[in-house]
This record gives C-alpha cells, sequence and structure tokens, in this order.
C-alpha cells in the first residue's frame, strides 16, 4: 500500500468538493471521491490520476444513507489501509422566509447538512483513533455564526455543525485527531443557482466579497497541515460576528435593515 496520506471528500463531484480533491492530490496524497454523481467523480479521478499520479476511489455515496458511509469507509480502509483526512462537504443550501419553509424541505436539508456530517464522522472515527493520527474538516458557513433574513433554514443547518464541531473538539482531546471548521463566505460556484426557494420575492444572491472554490479549498488543504479550529475565509466577517455578540442590538439592526430593503 501507498504512503501517501488518504483524504476522504464527501461532496466531491462540483464546487468546492471538487477543488478541494484537486488541490489535495496537487499535494500529493490519494483521495476518495464521494458525491451521487458517479459519471462526475469518475472524470474528476480520471483527470487526478493522470495530472498527478495519485490513487484515487470513487464511491457513489448519498450521505443521508449511513449504509452508502458505512460502505464507503469500509471500501477505503481496504484499498488504502487508512482514512488521514475526512473533509464533509457535502450539503446544500434553501432560501426563503422561516414561515414559508415547507417541514419536509428543512428536514431534507438538515438530514443532508447535519445528520449526513455526524454520520460520515461516526464512521470514520473509529480508524482514526485507531491509529492515533487524523483529522476531520467541517465545511460550515459564515451564517452558522450569524443568520440573516431568508437564510433561517440553511443557518440553522451551518449553526448545528459550528456546536457538533466545538464539541467534537474537546471529545477528541488526546486522541491524536483533531478538527477544524471551515467558514467559506459566498462561493462563485452552483450553490445559489441549485438551492431551492420558498418565497418567491427573494432572489438567491452571493452576499458581500465572493470566493473562487480553489480558495475555499486551499484554506481546507491548510487546516489540515496546521490544524486550526476554525478558519474564517472573510477577516470582516469574523470582525463582524465579534461586534454581533458584543453589541446584539447593532446585529438585530442590520438585519431588520436588509429585509426591509430586500422587500422594496
Amino acid at each position: 500500500m501507498s504512503d501517501r496520506p488518504v483524504v476522504v471528500i464527501t461532496g466531491a463531484s462540483a464546487g468546492i468538493g471538487r477543488a478541494t480533491a484537486v488541490r489535495f492530490a496537487r499535494e500529493g496524497a490519494n483521495v476518495v471521491l464521494a458525491a451521487r454523481s458517479q459519471e462526475r467523480l469518475e472524470r474528476l479521478a480520471e483527470r487526478l490520476e493522470e495530472r498527478f499520479s495519485v490513487e484515487t476511489l470513487v464511491a457513489q455515496c448519498d450521505v443521508r444513507e449511513h449504509e452508502d458511509l458505512d460502505a464507503l469507509v469500509e471500501t477505503a480502509i481496504a484499498r488504502f489501509g487508512r482514512i488521514d483526512v475526512l473533509v464533509n462537504n457535502a450539503g446544500f443550501g434553501l432560501y426563503g422566509r422561516v414561515e414559508d419553509t415547507p417541514e419536509g424541505a428543512f428536514r431534507d436539508l438538515l438530514e443532508t447538512n447535519v445528520l449526513g456530517t455526524h454520520q460520515a464522522i461516526r464512521a470514520v472515527l473509529p480508524h482514526m483513533r485507531r491509529q492515533g493520527s487524523g483529522h476531520i474538516v467541517n465545511v460550515g458557513s459564515v451564517v452558522g455564526k450569524r443568520s440573516w433574513p431568508y437564510h433561517g433554514a440553511y443557518a440553522a443547518s451551518k449553526f448545528a455543525l459550528t456546536g457538533l464541531t466545538q464539541a467534537l473538539r474537546g471529545e477528541l482531546a488526546g486522541s491524536g485527531v483533531t478538527v477544524s471548521l471551515v467558514l467559506p463566505a459566498s462561493t462563485d460556484t452552483e450553490f445559489f443557482a441549485n438551492a431551492p426557494t420558498y418565497s418567491p420575492e427573494y432572489v438567491p444572491a452571493p452576499l458581500g466579497p465572493v470566493q473562487t472554490p480553489g480558495q475555499v479549498a486551499r484554506a481546507i488543504v491548510r487546516s489540515v497541515q496546521r490544524p486550526s479550529p476554525e478558519v474564517h475565509m472573510q477577516p470582516l466577517m469574523r470582525i463582524a460576528h465579534v461586534l454581533g455578540d458584543v453589541f446584539p442590538g447593532l446585529t438585530a439592526w442590520a438585519s431588520e435593515l436588509h429585509y426591509r430593503w430586500l422587500q422594496r
């Protein structure tokens, strides 16, 4: 078996996940590509093997199905003998006022964005504990720290990842396994175009500065190379989060102002 590090990436077929796979392969890692789109994954795997001379494993996987995740991990261990990094990137957006968001749609969002991450961690972590090493990256969002109108359901899922990561970090003390929460802002991907929207007056669009998937991928790789509890992609947002904690009334006022502006 190769002595290259082995990286598992969920949601690897497009956007941040795809860019992260390319970045890790460029760094010399063998990559396990997981997503629902088999065809996209196979094309990406072929490109990575040809360009970077790494080994890949394609796993068609729906993170809502724990059997898929268990099979993914077992297949990766059988192929490579270990898993060094798990990047929990699978997820999607959903927009609409809280009162307009259907319960079923909210449930589907949580099953992918939160429970899918939880199940992936549960599948991988026993192997990492036995190794005495490993790193888990949970891809959150800036709205997992501070929400905005029409982002209620999506922000709730990302707030949940923030809490999950914080608890896991303490529970991993002394295990040799570490965990990072990466907090992208708006990213230039298919995310907004693919997001279901339940309030007709709202059109999903980036908020604030827009980053590329490659920029997020570099931050994810750095969080593994130099483990950090949280990685803020936009320094100004980190300041805004601190100000929001210190002056909650100011954040509420800004949120109300933003909502009224959208209603014009």
